[in-house]
């Protein structure tokens, strides 16, 4: 079996995931930015990564999903400044599903990630306040994803595999 990690990082949070569920993986791999992928031919797996960000996915994401997964096997995996099980987020990172509506999606990974400084200071400038709310958790999610966010990741590569 030949499995691809491709993912889409700005700040390095999806990338220590990317990382470390394709240093879980056995046979056959490749990991790649998602600028670097054009296609998953060949692929018998693909997990594809990114950051929430504005409160969706990307839209270079979207448009790789819905063009290139349809028919292939593949497994989500999120990074995102708030803790997981926060209310919101499954309206943030559902939209995967319809934008690889044509894909048989393995599984999904979200966990939190290090929220970068500039979008914090911009956060807390905002007039909306809920928009200074997320600024003000900024400080908590320092370090994230952290050792515990690794290995559940480590343990999502394993348990993917295991179904494809």
């Amino acid at each position: 079996m030949k499995t691809l990690v491709t993912y889409m990082s700005q700040t390095g949070n999806t990338k220590k995931i990317a990382e470390a569920i394709y240093g879980e993986l056995e046979g056959e791999k490749a990991i790649k930015p998602i600028s670097e992928v054009k296609d998953l031919e060949g692929y018998d797996l693909a997990f594809i990564g990114f950051p929430i960000m504005q409160f969706d996915i990307p839209p270079v994401v979207k448009n790789f999903l819905s063009a290139s997964t349809k028919g292939k096997k593949i497994a989500i995996f999120m990074t995102h400044a708030v803790p997981e099980g926060f209310e919101a987020i499954h309206s943030w990172t559902g939209s995967y599903e319809q934008a690889a509506a044509g894909a048989k999606i393995l599984g999904a990974f979200d966990c939190q990630g290090e929220l970068a400084q500039p979008v914090i200071d911009m956060l807390l400038k905002a007039d909306d306040p809920q928009m200074k709310a997320f600024g003000e958790m900024g400080p908590s999610t320092k370090g994230q994803p952290d050792e515990s966010r690794v290995k559940k990741a480590k343990a999502f590569a394993k348990e993917v595999q295991a179904k494809a």
